[in-house]
């Protein structure tokens, strides 16, 4: 190390003894409530410190064990804390912001893309299902029903079906005004019934096949001196396909969905039938009536006394 180096790192040694002696001075209060009392024993002061560096193995010029003394006396390399306040607050919260720093932006991105996804899909989402409801409700809705009733009074041919769909038509727009979404697609659904009613065709013939029985009778349980007598139909559509359909069980008062079922018949017919089929094995009479299109009932060929059965 050059002479020029030496002398600029002497100052820096220098500082760092005094700072050491005033360190010192402050792990050994005896020496300075005892002895600091004046400039009187400062020599004392001065002697016993450099004895305390001696036994060290260190050699501290006098001049350097005064520095020190007259820098604790001024409280020089004393750390005073800031006082408080808000600048002090906010150095702080500066100071430590790599510890609060990364959570506190985590938490900042969880709340923006909760706030994004809330306030900028949810809450649309929310209001454009609202309105496409009420769309539904006030427009789409009524006018459905509106186009069912339509087709079913420019194809019925009976005015009955006319009656029946101006209560449906009115009972289901009441409801969708409501805000009842439930009744007015219930309105809707017995009126799409009614049309399908209407536009059904099908011949009721009497069962004519080895494996199922073409009549039967019964007492009935109100009545156990009277006999019911049965004819057992089916419905068939123009292409002769069997249809299953909604029957009224005179017994139980249940309705059934079936293919086949009973027909209450007078005696006579009963008979009838049953001669027909004794005389040959097959019922050449067996047209019990028509379901045309337009119409809403079955119009009967013979006799029927207006009962039927879906068991037997």
């Amino acid at each position: 190390m050059s002479d020029a180096t030496a002398k600029s790192a002497a100052p820096l040694d220098e500082v760092m003894l005094a700072m050491d002696v005033v360190d010192t001075l402050r792990h050994q209060q005896d020496l300075v409530t005892r002895e600091l009392d004046g400039v009187a024993r400062e020599k004392q002061l001065i002697d016993r410190l450099r004895n305390v560096y001696h036994q060290q193995g260190i050699e501290v010029p006098d001049h350097i064990l005064k520095e020190g003394v007259a820098a604790l006396a001024e409280s020089r390399f004393a750390y005073e804390p800031p006082a408080p306040g808000l600048g002090t607050s906010l150095a702080r919260l500066y100071v430590g912001r790599k510890r609060w720093g990364r959570p506190l932006v985590a938490g900042l991105v969880a709340l923006a893309v909760l706030g994004v996804g809330y306030f900028g899909i949810w809450q649309p989402y929310q209001r454009g299902q609202a309105e496409q409801a009420r769309i539904e409700l006030t427009e789409a809705l009524p006018a459905q029903m509106d186009a069912l009733y339509q087709t079913i009074y420019d194809e019925t041919k009976v005015q009955q079906a006319v009656v029946q769909a101006d209560g449906l038509l009115a009972r289901g727009k009441a409801q969708a005004a409501e805000g009842n979404r439930a009744g007015a697609e219930d309105a809707i659904a017995r009126l799409t019934a009614l049309r399908d009613l209407l536009r059904r065709q099908y011949s009721l013939r009497v069962v004519n096949r080895p494996d199922v029985q073409s009549g039967f009778w019964t007492f009935p349980e109100i009545n156990t001196d009277a006999t019911n007598y049965y004819l057992v139909v089916e419905a068939l559509d123009p292409d002769g396909k069997s249809l299953s359909l909604p029957i009224l069980n005179e017994e139980n008062g249940q309705t059934e969905t079936v293919t086949m079922w009973g027909v209450r018949v007078p005696e006579t017919v009963y008979n009838a039938v049953a001669a027909d089929k004794l005389d040959d094995g097959i019922i050449q009479g067996n047209l019990v009536g028509r379901k045309s299109d337009g119409f809403l009932d079955v119009e009967y060929l013979m006799p029927v006394m207006g009962g039927a059965v879906t068991q037997w």
